[in-house]
């Protein structure tokens, strides 16, 4: 599993994902930090790397584009530190890893993760 993390987010989060054996990278040491959205998904969907995002816009993207890649995973938390999520985040990825491989939208909040396949189709 990779992971792109979002500008959005702490680069501190590359450490907490090394240590449980997942490769991750901060967009600061990819790209332009004025990079759209856009731009970030499409090196994801290229490089084979999964979102990690605090930002709703990845998932409208997913949803307007109909697309099935790349994953993406949001935290819809008011705290986004480490400190204060590492364990949710960490267990929701071992919990959705086959969905996330596959291309899916994983919501992550204090309480509960939720998962949609991608692609998003709307309802009729």
């Amino acid at each position: 599993m990779k992971i792109i993390i979002d500008m959005n987010l702490s680069p501190d989060w590359c450490a907490v994902f090394a240590n449980h054996d997942i490769s991750a990278l901060h967009w600061s040491s990819v790209g332009n930090m004025r990079d759209s959205d856009r731009v970030i998904m499409e090196w994801a969907k290229q490089n084979d790397y999964i979102v990690f995002t605090h930002d709703l816009d990845f998932g409208t993207l997913l949803a307007s584009t109909q697309s099935n890649a790349p994953s993406v995973i949001q935290v819809r938390t008011q705290d986004t530190f480490p400190d204060a999520i590492a364990n949710i985040v960490i267990a929701a990825l071992s919990q959705f890893e086959p969905e996330l491989k596959d291309g899916a939208l994983i919501t992550i909040d204090d309480s509960r993760s939720r998962v949609r396949i991608l692609p998003i189709r709307r309802n009729k």
